[in-house]
C-alpha cells in the first residue's frame, strides 16, 4: 500500500520534505555542500540562486560551530515564490533543540512586508510542528486526536529565534499564504542528519528522536 499523509493541504507542503531531504543525501554521497549543490541545479534560475545565497549569509553557512550544533537547510518553490530556509540545532541533556532559523523567500513583489515577514515565520512553525509531533492516529474505527492538547503544536518555549529576509528579484509576484511550510521539515531533518548522523525519512520525527 501506499503511505498517505493526513494533511489537508496541497503537495507542496509535504513534497518538499521528500524532495529536500534526499536532495540532502545526493549532497552527502557526492562530498558536495548542500548550499552549492542547489546553486548549483538552480543555475538558470538567477532569482532562485539569489534566494540561497541570501539565506546562506544570513546563517553563516559554512562557518564552524561549537560541539553538539549543527544546522540544516532546504530550499523550495511553491504558490509562486522561492524560499530557502536553514535551521540550526543543539544537543541539549532534555533532546534536541531548535535554536534559530532563518528565511530568505522571492515573492516577487513585496506590497506589505511586516505581512509577508508574519506568514513566513508563522507557516514555519506549523512546519516545525508538524514535523515534530503532529500525528493522526486511528482506533476502533475513529480519530484519536480532538484538539491541540492531543495533536501537539510546537509551545512558545519551544519557538527558535527567527531572522527573514525578502528579496524582490523574480519577475512574477508569488504567494506568501503557506511558502514558509515546504521547506521547514526538510530543513529540520537535514539539521538533526548533521548533528547526529541519523537519516529520518517519515514524520512525525518525535517517533525518532526527543525535542526539548
Amino acid at each position: 500500500s501506499i503511505p498517505v499523509g493526513s494533511w489537508r493541504s496541497v503537495g507542496s507542503s509535504i513534497n518538499g520534505f521528500f524532495h529536500e531531504g534526499f536532495l540532502d543525501e545526493i549532497a552527502v554521497a557526492g562530498k558536495t555542500d548542500p548550499v552549492e549543490l542547489r546553486k548549483k541545479l538552480m543555475a538558470a534560475y538567477p532569482a532562485a540562486v539569489k534566494v540561497v545565497e541570501k539565506v546562506a549569509e544570513m546563517a553563516k553557512w559554512g562557518e564552524a560551530l561549537p560541539a553538539g550544533k549543527a544546522k540544516g537547510m532546504a530550499f523550495t518553490l511553491s504558490f509562486g515564490s522561492w524560499v530557502g530556509e536553514i535551521v540550526q540545532v543543539a544537543d541539549t541533556p532534555a533532546g534536541i533543540r531548535i535554536e534559530k532559523v532563518w528565511i530568505a523567500a522571492d515573492v516577487g513583489t513585496a506590497l506589505d512586508p511586516g505581512i509577508i515577514e508574519a506568514q513566513l515565520i508563522s507557516a514555519a512553525i506549523y512546519g516545525l510542528s508538524a514535523a515534530m509531533a503532529q500525528e493522526i492516529s486511528f482506533a476502533d474505527g475513529m480519530v484519536e486526536q480532538s484538539n491541540f492538547h492531543d495533536y501537539d503544536a510546537m509551545r512558545i518555549s519551544q519557538c527558535p529565534a527567527f531572522e527573514v529576509a525578502i528579496l524582490e528579484n523574480f519577475h512574477k509576484m508569488g504567494g506568501v499564504g503557506e511558502v514558509g511550510t515546504p521547506p521547514a521539515a526538510p530543513a529540520l531533518a537535514n539539521a538533526i542528519f548533521a548533528l547526529t548522523g541519523k537519516r529520518i525519512r517519515t514524520l512525525p520525527m518525535s517517533r525518532e528522536v526527543t525535542f526539548a
